[in-house]
């Protein structure tokens, strides 16, 4: 299962993240999960919250450049190794990793949200070795997941 990812170009000036984060705020959408990479000009804001399509929308009425990315978001147990056995599995079917982070958990379990070379493919592997993956409602709505 495939999930939307919103994604945020903002201009490295004072304040601009807190007027993101506020926009968000005014219209009740909450950020489950989030990354930021920044160069000198500008960063880049990925997150999974509970709205995508709505999320977006008031965004760009903001004036802000947003899009939404398909991700998936892998859940593993938290512990020793498991992460390296998902990224071997995916190495092994030749994908790439283009980036990752995780989804906001509480208890002993996790998700990792992935951007692959072929998300089909990645999805396809994951199923295969008995791998769950969230779906739209569990990732934006933040509910526990499952061991593997």
């Amino acid at each position: 299962m495939l999930i939307k990812q919103l994604s945020v170009f903002i201009e490295n000036r004072k304040g601009r993240l807190e007027r993101v984060t506020e926009t968000l705020c005014k219209h009740n959408i909450n950020i489950l999960s989030f990354s930021l990479a920044d160069t000198s000009e500008y960063g880049l804001l990925r997150m999974i919250v509970s709205d995508p399509e709505f999320g977006k929308k008031v965004l760009k009425e903001e004036g802000f450049s947003a899009k939404l990315t398909d991700v998936i978001a892998v859940k593993i147990a938290q512990k020793p190794g498991t992460l390296h056995d998902v990224l071997k599995l995916l190495f092994e079917a030749e994908l790439s990793v283009e980036y990752m982070y995780t989804l906001s958990t509480a208890g002993k379990n996790t998700s990792i949200i992935m951007k692959l070379s072929d998300l089909e493919t990645a999805l396809a592997t994951l199923d295969k070795h008995g791998y769950q993956v969230c779906t739209a409602s569990e990732a934006y709505e933040n509910n526990d997941f499952v061991d593997k």
